[in-house]
């Protein structure tokens, strides 16, 4: 294979697992690393945080390859998604196979490279990043396991850092949770005819659009909530607290660009509006945690 050619199969299967959203989970496992910080009153090692996220490229990487290739069908008859690139002919089954067997390994490896406890809890990751692919066959609850999945994230660099589990990093993961099942419903929303003529689960096609978004408005609300108990903790003050405000608007912002008679602007209020604000909460920890 020429380097051209490497380098547009390395580019194919980026956009295949559409790596660029790494950035609505990324900044919260670097977030649970300052908070371990903080709590521990020392700073992670170089490799400690080379690890993480490896550790975090490998679970997105292997989860979202696996969902691509569980859903290939489905994605086919869609119109939305039929151009993805399993349906379209752009990856063979075998290679986004290998694919996500290679990203799973660098997840366990890289789980057994931070402490003993990261290792034996990486198989637990690996079935709920399985489940979510499935749950919308079976459950409109699906959102929530997505949340689960991304909680993991920050949670992950907890222990990796601590070798524990403490109630700040769960509140955390919490928040979290609750950030991406409401983003994910407001996602859910542009499949909802094709999810009932399918006979899929979610929550719009469950509850509708007007319940659905105040299911989603409920559920951020609770996140911002969820920040604020945050500032308990020692080193975090009103740099962090400005931090969650913003979020607060941004999100407040999210919602207003998705109506219940105009969903539009839904990619904007999805890509966007998530991207800075998950990048927005880790700058103010940050800029918290070293003034």
């Amino acid at each position: 294979m020429t380097d051209t050619g490497l380098f547009f199969k390395v580019k194919t299967f980026l956009e295949m697992i559409k790596f660029s959203h790494t950035v609505f989970a990324f900044p919260f496992a670097l977030m649970g690393a300052i908070l371990a910080s903080l709590v521990n009153g020392t700073a992670p090692t170089l490799m400690q945080v080379v690890w993480i996220c490896l550790a975090m490229v490998g679970a997105r990487s292997g989860a979202m390859g696996l969902n691509r290739i569980i859903d290939a069908k489905i994605d086919a008859k869609n119109p939305r998604t039929e151009q993805r690139h399993i349906p379209a002919g752009k990856v063979s089954m075998r290679e986004a196979w290998v694919f996500v067997s290679v990203s799973f390994l660098l997840l366990l490896f890289s789980a057994w490279m931070l402490n003993p406890l990261c290792f034996m809890l990486s198989p637990v990751a690996l079935f709920f990043l399985a489940l979510y692919s499935y749950c919308k066959r079976f459950t409109a609850l699906a959102h929530v396991v997505l949340g689960i999945c991304l909680a993991a994230a920050p949670i992950g660099a907890w222990i990796a850092l601590r070798g524990d589990l403490s109630w700040q990093v769960v509140v955390l993961g919490l928040a979290v949770l609750f950030w991406v099942a409401g983003f994910d419903i407001l996602y859910a929303l542009q499949d909802l005819d094709f999810d009932k003529e399918q006979g899929l689960h979610s929550i719009p096609a469950k509850l509708g659009v007007p319940r659905s978004l105040l299911m989603a408005r409920a559920f951020h609300g609770t996140m911002v909530f969820l920040l604020l108990l945050l500032l308990t903790i020692p080193g975090l003050g009103w740099i962090y607290l400005l931090g969650v405000l913003v979020v607060a608007a941004l999100l407040t912002y999210e919602h207003l660009l998705v109506k219940e008679d105009d969903l539009s602007r839904l990619d904007a209020a999805f890509f966007n509006m998530n991207g800075y604000i998950s990048l927005t909460i880790f700058a103010f920890t940050l800029v918290d945690a070293l003034v």
